[in-house]
């Protein structure tokens, strides 16, 4: 991937075959998937790639516990399908980019026999569906078990626990690699380009998107002969702007997370509350260092201007507290992130919670758009599949077969779980730093190394005892198109959701990295800096966090 300079100045007048409209994961997984099968690919992003719903997940490669649930309560057929899908793809994405992934096994506490029977047989019929995509059975843990692995867990009552294993990953670094093995593959991407129309040629069908940097102004016009819509929460306005009279389809529904200290639960395993108020399951999850909890579901009318509230933290915090011995303070949370779920209108459901997170391709008919509505995270590979499947059918694209299924992504080829060693051994990094680079990068980290050697003060931590380095800004805007603070801290390196205090202390370096590198004067760089504190100072108000910002010279 280039600098996003160097990207721009790639698409100016030329044609292509496809061209992908949304740079999530689902954007990015058919842009790989329409590129490795031969057609010339351009994809954009109105934002930062995974800038909204794909980098506000649960941070879980899952079947859908919940799901199955559904399924068997409502005997829902449609709820079965999703899950046998996603256990399928799970494995897949462990498989494809072991470096951003991972396995990880949850507790479900149990105070009565009852639930153990219950979850027991839910969990082996999970086992079951997975078949050879399992990643390990299910199984019962005594009470003393259960407290010897979860320490902080509320002992009175405790029968034991029923434990089951899922994957987890980083969301933000998978869809970034995403398309930065996009353009490996040879084609083109740019963030920060949003698509305002669209032009339409001699037949009434789409022929080209007009676009707008959305840093210069400057404007461009992408020809292409099929334009895929893969926008999630934001769908039905290219869809609109496609044909106008087309009928809104998108079910929009909210979802927060909180980030705790990891002390709080004491373990490495994750916690899975079974059952809320409302009907909904938890998860208290192990990630980057922290405890990831979350998440709620609230249809909203918008995606646009998200903040996690005061009542949700509360909400959360409720939940989580049941099942504690030491309840959690609002005060110990260092982070929060809110996110939403494009969903699919459905005529029979009017619960967000009760809607399949099974996805649909549309094809206009009218203007040839086709669109991709609706799936889940884990499934996104497959959409991709299924809708250049759909896009090449329909145009009679001379497309070859998916090769998707087992590509391995960027700096996935010779990676090993040990690798970070190399990075010890080769490079005299401390174990921390090396751990925290193969996990970003995975085989391609010797690349973030060479900058510290042409400039030894890029060595030096962001912030005292945190593993990012300067040297990953840097690369950041020079090899991953981060043209913003926000870029950096909150996808790019993740330093966000360790914490918004950590993310304000590495702020001023990260805007007097990202000036030198891009250009800006001192007063683009205040303004930048300025910007961002106040953006997370206004998060943590709205979220009831007071962190207070800090004043910078």
């Amino acid at each position: 991937m280039r600098s996003r300079a160097a990207a721009l100045e790639s698409i100016q007048g030329q044609s292509f075959d496809v061209c992908v409209i949304g740079g999530g994961a689902t954007g990015s997984g058919c842009a790989l998937d329409a590129q490795l099968r031969g057609l010339r690919t351009v994809l954009v992003e109105a934002g930062d790639f995974a800038s909204a719903t794909s980098s506000a997940s649960t941070k879980m490669a899952h079947g859908g516990v919940r799901y199955l649930e559904q399924a068997i309560r409502e005997f829902d057929p449609q709820q079965f399908k999703v899950l046998n899908r996603a256990v399928h793809e799970r494995r897949r994405m462990l498989r494809n980019a072991p470096f951003l992934t991972r396995k990880q096994l949850f507790l479900t506490p149990c105070f009565r026999w009852f639930e153990v029977c219950y979850l027991e047989m839910g969990l082996k019929l999970y086992d079951w569906i997975a078949g050879r995509a399992s990643l390990a059975p299910s199984f019962f843990v005594s009470r003393g078990e259960a407290l010897r692995r979860m320490p902080s867990l509320r002992a009175e009552r405790l029968i034991g626990a029923v434990a089951y294993t899922d994957g987890q990953f980083d969301d933000a670094r998978f869809n970034l690699i995403l398309a930065k093995s996009f353009t490996e593959a040879g084609g083109k991407a740019v963030n920060y380009l949003r698509v305002t129309a669209f032009e339409q040629g001699a037949n009434g069908k789409l022929a080209a998107a007009h676009a707008e940097d959305e840093v210069s102004g400057r404007r461009f016009e992408i020809r292409a002969r099929i334009f895929i819509n893969a926008t999630g929460p934001f769908a039905d306005t290219i869809r609109q702007m496609a044909t106008p009279a087309a009928a809104p389809r998108m079910r929009l529904s909210k979802g927060v997370h909180i980030l705790l200290p990891l002390e709080v639960l004491s373990s490495t395993d994750a916690l899975l509350i079974p059952k809320t108020e409302d009907g909904r399951v938890l998860f208290a999850i192990p990630w980057m260092g922290r405890l990831l909890v979350g998440t709620t579901e609230q249809e909203v009318n918008s995606a646009h201007g998200l903040f996690v509230t005061r009542e949700e933290v509360d909400y959360l915090l409720r939940h989580l507290n049941r099942y504690l011995a030491r309840p959690v303070a609002q005060e110990q949370i260092v982070s929060a992130m809110a996110g939403v779920r494009p969903l699919v209108s459905s005529r029979d459901s009017r619960d967000t919670k009760k809607l399949a997170r099974d996805h649909e391709v549309e094809i206009d008919r009218q203007s040839g758009l086709i669109s991709i509505l609706g799936g889940k995270w884990t499934t996104y590979r497959a959409m991709a599949e299924d809708t250049v499947d759909a896009a090449a059918r329909y145009l009679g694209l001379p497309a070859g077969r998916c090769r998707t299924q087992d590509y391995p992504l960027l700096g996935s080829e010779g990676y090993s779980f040990d690798y970070w060693q190399v990075l010890v051994k080769e490079h005299g990094l401390p174990e921390a730093t090396a751990r925290h680079l193969a996990e970003k990068y995975g085989v391609h980290a010797s690349e973030v190394v060479e900058l510290i050697k042409q400039d030894a003060t890029l060595g030096a931590p962001l912030v005292e005892g945190l593993p990012p380095l300067r040297a990953q800004v840097v690369f950041s805007a020079r090899n991953e198109m981060a043209i913003a603070i926000e870029d950096v801290l909150a996808r790019r390196l993740g330093l966000e959701a360790n914490g918004w205090r950590e993310a304000l202390r590495a702020a001023p370096s990260v805007a007097a990295l990202l000036a030198k590198e891009l250009g800006w004067s001192s007063a683009q760089q205040r303004g930048a800096l300025d910007a961002y504190v106040r953006k997370i100072h206004d998060l943590s108000q709205k979220a009831g966090l007071g962190i207070e910002a800090p004043v910078h010279s």
